[in-house]
């Protein structure tokens, strides 16, 4: 299993496809770039059904998304935060600063 998330883009369209199950998600543009890295967590009323909607209207430029289902959300987010950091020298445009955030080197 790669440490990165591979899952092929949805179309925004497809947003009523959604579950309503805890997990990762992010969003990408056109271009297929990720533009936010988010998770929907024990505190989301709907799970992914509501996460990725909230953040879809917060992002002008998401286009698609794609996501995983996991009950280590928490882990995870801050695993593929660390990975586009570690890919790209920064978090993606949407999201904000997040303090301690650990150092990963992928392979």
């Amino acid at each position: 299993m790669s440490i990165r998330l591979e899952k092929p883009w949805q179309a925004l369209e497809r947003l009523d496809d959604l579950p309503g199950h805890l997990g990762v998600f992010q969003l990408g543009n056109a271009d297929g770039e990720v533009q936010f890295i988010g998770y929907a967590g024990g505190r989301s009323q709907y799970g992914l059904r509501s996460a990725i909607p909230d953040a879809v209207a917060n992002v002008a430029t998401a286009t698609s998304y794609r996501l995983e289902i996991t009950a280590a959300y928490l882990t995870r987010y801050q695993e593929l935060l660390m990975v586009h950091q570690a890919d790209h020298g920064r978090l993606p445009s949407a999201n904000d600063p997040v303090d301690n955030l650990g150092r990963l080197s992928p392979a």
